[in-house]
This record gives C-alpha cells, structure tokens and sequence, in this order.
C-alpha cells in the first residue's frame, strides 16, 4: 500500500472523528456464541480481513481506529504497534499509539509514543502535522514540568510555536517561566 493511501486513510479518520461504530463491548473473550453476537461487527470483519492478509496496513489501521472508538485500549494499542512494525516510518501510528497509551492511562508508554512521533515526523509532513506535534509537545511538557523544568520549557516553547492558539499550552508556558 502506498504510504499517500495510509496518509489519507489516516487524515480522514481524525477529520471524520473516525468511522462512526456500533458501539459494543470488544474487551471480553468470545468464549460463547452470545458473547459473539454482542461483538462489534465491524470489528469481527476487519479481523477477518487481517487475518487472510495480516500485512493489510489499511484494514489494520481501520481496526485500530475500530478499537479506540470501542474504547478497547488494549486492542488498539496492539493493533497500532503492528502497524509500525510495518510502516515504521509512518508517524501517525506512534501519534495514535500514545494516544491510545495516554488514554489508557499508560503515561510512560504514552510519552515513548510522543517522542516517536515528533522523531519521525518528516520536515515535508511537518505542515501537516503541526495540531498533533503541538500536542505531543505540550504533553511532554506537562509530564517533564516537575522533574525536568529547563526539558519541558523547551517542550513548550515547541508546542507554543505549532500551535499558539492553544489556551493550555500557553498557561503551561507561563507556569513554567514565572
């Protein structure tokens, strides 16, 4: 798949707010067939689909997405790491990675995920990429503020410079340099 496909898959999921999903519960094991008929079944398909060609990035990528709309954290998680085993230089599986990790509650691999991001962002996807690089800046900011404050100043001043019009951003940066 050529990576403009995945580009644009991925562009029109966090646009469209992601694909619109029965909402089910996806964290049980299908033991039974009345657990497998509460599945989501836009799930059960694309499973289907991957596991006739686990190398189909695009089906992958709308499972991850099929996931983080469920909520099932894990899932998601898992299924954006096979992602960038394949594409691992596709920077928006480590963006959706740590915001799966992040939601998650999973601050330590959330904040692995950011910096993989920023660090694969190329300078051409920059443009792009600024809404997302702002905020994986900021958070990087937010999580380093009391153990690296010189770390997370510059996190900031980076958020701040891709997007000044975050209102969060700016009264972190006034936190941390009064």
């Amino acid at each position: 798949m050529k990576m403009s496909k995945i580009n644009s898959l991925f562009l029109g999921l966090i646009l469209a707010g992601s694909v619109s999903l029965v909402n089910a519960q996806t964290t049980q094991p299908e033991t039974s067939a009345a657990t497998s008929q509460t599945a989501n079944p836009t799930i059960e398909s694309l499973k289907k689909q991957i596991e006739a060609n686990p190398k189909d990035t695009e089906s992958l990528a709308k499972l991850a997405a099929a996931y983080q709309d469920a909520s099932d954290w894990p899932n998601a998680i898992d299924t954006w790491k096979k992602i960038s085993v394949l594409l691992p230089d596709w920077a928006p599986s480590y963006y959706s990675q740590a915001y799966a990790y992040q939601s998650a509650k999973d601050d330590a691999n959330a904040k692995i995920a950011y910096e993989k991001y920023i660090a694969t962002v190329k300078p051409e996807e920059v443009e792009q990429n600024k809404k997302n690089l702002a905020y994986a800046y900021f958070y990087l900011a937010f999580t380093e503020q009391k153990t690296d404050p010189n770390k997370a100043k510059e996190h900031i001043a980076k958020s701040i410079q891709y997007d000044p019009t975050n209102e969060d951003a700016v009264k972190l940066s006034k936190t941390l340099n009064s």
